[in-house]
């Protein structure tokens, strides 16, 4: 029995460089749905059916790119709700997180919520599916697995935990088919009404001590302590006591 899966491709960044390519998490997005569906995988884009980065998903193996044609500023939510609805999708996978636009990451759980399917985040593996359910592995901290159970449908978000993406040939790429589509355009108030700048530095985070063991971890606090350079605040007012965490903040370089 086919199921039938659907991977949502977006428009990547390169980090260094900001050119236009495949999103880093889409084409893994991909890679497992490949490995899932084989060459009945859909894999669908809502945006510009003309931009040359999508064809890096051709590249990848794919006869064909389905396309729903928007505008840089229309909102891609309904249509592609309306479009897994009509299709009769089972799977839908998608990466995290986008690498241009708002780069929320709210997409996939607003569309599982309008659809009523399960999100699950984070998949590493999609094991098998039979009977109407399926047996995922999802990604956790510091390497660990968890194996879950989910029926069909459901949604998955797929980060750097997922199998990496094969490369893209170019003689697939050019040969591929993107197959555009004209659907209702639905404008997006947010971004009309937001603007857009390059995101900021992130903050420098304070120093943490990393140990293998308990011990470790305890000669680490206690040679800390030695140094004589901490302050216990018993007693004090509210004032004094956020002048003190305003004053380590600035001398461990968090606040300028």
């Amino acid at each position: 029995m086919t199921i039938a899966t659907v991977a949502l491709v977006s428009i990547g960044a390169h980090p260094a460089s900001g050119r236009a390519r495949r999103a880093e998490q889409d084409a893994r997005a991909v890679e497992l749905g490949l490995q899932l569906a084989g060459d009945n995988l859909h894999v669908l884009h809502a945006g510009n059916p003309h931009e040359l980065a999508l064809r890096a998903y051709l590249g990848m193996g794919l006869d064909e790119l389905h396309v729903l044609e928007q505008a840089d500023g229309d909102d891609a939510l309904p249509v592609l709700r309306d479009y897994i609805r009509e299709a009769g999708v089972q799977v839908v996978l998608t990466g995290s997180q986008a690498e241009t636009g708002e780069g929320s990451g709210m997409l996939p759980y607003l569309l599982a919520e309008q659809l009523g399917w399960p999100l699950l985040v984070g998949v590493a593996q999609i094991e098998s599916i039979h009977n109407g359910v399926a047996l995922v592995l999802q990604a956790l901290p510091r390497g660990q697995r968890r194996r879950l159970k989910v029926r069909l449908p459901f949604m998955a978000t797929v980060d750097n935990a997922a199998p990496k993406a094969r490369q893209s040939a170019y003689g697939p790429a050019t040969r591929g088919v993107v197959d555009a589509e004209v659907v209702e355009v639905i404008v997006d108030e947010l971004s009309t009404v937001g603007v857009f700048q390059p995101a900021r530095p992130r903050p420098k985070r304070l120093k943490v001590i990393r140990a293998k063991s308990g011990a470790d971890r305890m000669k680490a606090a206690t040679a800390k302590a030695a140094g004589g350079g901490g302050q216990i605040l018993k007693g004090k007012s509210s004032e004094e006591c956020a002048q003190a965490i305003l004053k380590l903040l600035i001398e461990e370089g968090v606040v300028r």
